[in-house]
C-alpha cells in the first residue's frame, strides 16, 4: 500500500489531496515536527534532506512534492490527473509545477523562514523585501487563471498543478495582500474547496477555517 509521511498543512498536504482525487488505498504516517521527528535517523534514511514529504511504494521511497505527484499520475494514468504524455498541455503541467515548486514555494519558504538566510537583525527587512518579491507571482498565477480558460490552472484539465496551487495560495493567507485578494484566484481556491478530494484531505489533517483565511485580529 502507497504511504504518504505527512504533518498536517505542510507541503505533503498536495499530494494528500492527489492521493485522495485518485481514490486508491493509501496509509498516512504523521512526520511529527514537534519532535524534529523529520531529522530523526529513520527519517533521514528516507529523505536526506529532512524535509517532509515522502512516498513510500513497495519497494521505491520518492521526496520532492512534484517528483511524488508525477510518480502517482505516471502509475495510475486511468485517473487522468496529468495531460497525455508528448502534449502540449503536458509540457505546461510540467512547467507549472516546476514553477510553483522553484519559484513561489521557493519564495514563501524564505519568508517564512527568513531567519536561515539572514543575521536576526536583518529579518525584517528581508522578510518585506522577500514578499514585495511574491506580489508579481501571484499576479502571474492571477493572469494564468484568467487566460486559461478555467476552470483549473490548465484550463478544463484538472490536474496535480492544482493541488500545488491550492496549498500555496492557502499559505500566502496572512500576506498583506494574499492570494485570496486577487479574484481570480479567490474564485479558483473557492472552487478547489468544493472538490471532495481537497474536503476529505482538510478533514483528515484536522485542519481550522484559518488555513485557509487570515485569523481575526
Amino acid at each position: 500500500m502507497l504511504q504518504l509521511h505527512y504533518h498536517p498543512s505542510d507541503a505533503s498536504l498536495m499530494p494528500h489531496i492527489f492521493l485522495e482525487e485518485l481514490g486508491v488505498p493509501f496509509e498516512l504516517k504523521l512526520v511529527d515536527r514537534a519532535r524534529n521527528a523529520q531529522k530523526s535517523p529513520e527519517y533521514l534514511r528516507l529523505n536526506p534532506n529532512g524535509l517532509i514529504p515522502v512516498l513510500v511504494d513497495g519497494d521505491l521511497v520518492v521526496y520532492e512534492t512534484p517528483a511524488i505527484l508525477l510518480h502517482l499520475a505516471d502509475t495510475h494514468p486511468q485517473a487522468g490527473l496529468m495531460p497525455a504524455l508528448g502534449t502540449p498541455l503536458r509540457a505546461h503541467g510540467y512547467q507549472w509545477l516546476t514553477w510553483l515548486s522553484n519559484t513561489l514555494q521557493a519564495t514563501l519558504v524564505q519568508l517564512f523562514y527568513a531567519e536561515r538566510y539572514v543575521p536576526a537583525d536583518g529579518v525584517a527587512d528581508f522578510r518585506a523585501r522577500t514578499e514585495a518579491r511574491i506580489a508579481p507571482l501571484l499576479d502571474q498565477l492571477e493572469a494564468q487563471l484568467q487566460s486559461s480558460g478555467g476552470p483549473w490552472l490548465l484550463g478544463a484539465h484538472y490536474s496535480a498543478a492544482d493541488c500545488m496551487a491550492f496549498v500555496l495560495c492557502c499559505w500566502t493567507r496572512n500576506l498583506q495582500r494574499p492570494a485570496n485578494s486577487l479574484p481570480a484566484i479567490a474564485a479558483y481556491l473557492a472552487r478547489m474547496r468544493q472538490r471532495p478530494a481537497v474536503q476529505r484531505a482538510v478533514a483528515t489533517e484536522q485542519l481550522p477555517e484559518t488555513f485557509f483565511t487570515r485569523a481575526a485580529v
